[in-house]
């Protein structure tokens, strides 16, 4: 598998964190550490990654709580719990919550090795799908579902455009950023004000916020 993979490991338990980091990393992860359940959810919704490892119990915001509220944001990203509640009732309320897989403590590490490479194989060939203000951007199939009923189509500049903004909604992007990452070929900043102004035609003014001064963000989701 490429190098670039990444994997958010939500864990309190120091130790256990960083031995988790040491394996991972090992193994070629990208690895980004958190301790408690509020930086785990800030995480979540701020960055991309290709797997969650989540400890349950944690300080701030139960596990489960997290990966809730990363569901409801619309953030598909499979995850893997990791908790000393083993119990069959305790595994399917995890799974029942969001959760793709559920191992207890204390796990074999291939076991764990091999469940990750498990979720990743399946979630492979899933497309991107986002929470946008108003509705889910479906990345692959260039439609947004809108929350009120009805789907949107895209041209392929603009899936690009607000799947780019969708994937970082906290960062502010200016336009020389988006030249660079979206419109290559371009050496007009124009452009991007130009897709900016489809994106709203078709979805909405809110749906891309301006920065004065600096540039685009993805606008506020509900």
């Amino acid at each position: 598998m490429a190098d670039e993979r990444s994997v958010l490991v939500v864990e309190d338990d120091a130790g256990l964190a960083s031995m988790l980091q040491e394996l991972l990393e090992s193994e070629r992860y990208f690895v980004t550490v958190v301790h408690d359940g509020q930086r785990a959810l800030h995480a979540g919704l701020s960055r991309r990654f290709d797997v969650l490892l989540l400890d349950r119990g944690l300080p701030g915001l139960d596990g489960l709580d997290v990966l809730g509220r990363l569901r409801a944001k619309g953030v598909t990203t499979p995850a893997l719990i990791l908790s000393a509640l083993s119990n069959p009732s305790d595994r399917v309320e995890g799974l029942d919550r969001g959760a793709e897989d559920y191992l207890g403590k204390p796990f074999d590490i291939d076991e764990l090795l091999a469940r990750l490479r498990s979720l990743l194989r399946r979630h492979a060939a899933v497309s991107d799908a986002v929470r946008v203000p108003g509705g889910l951007l479906e990345g692959t199939s260039r439609t947004v579902t809108l929350d009120g009923g009805g789907v949107v189509v895209l041209s392929e500049r603009e899936n690009e455009l607000l799947l780019h903004l969708a994937r970082r909604p906290r960062q502010i992007f200016t336009r020389d950023a988006l030249i660079g990452s979206v419109f290559t070929e371009a050496d007009d900043e124009g452009v991007v004000d130009t897709y900016v102004h489809y994106l709203r035609k078709k979805l909405g003014r809110p749906v891309v916020m301006t920065v004065r001064g600096v540039g685009y963000r993805l606008g506020p989701i509900a």
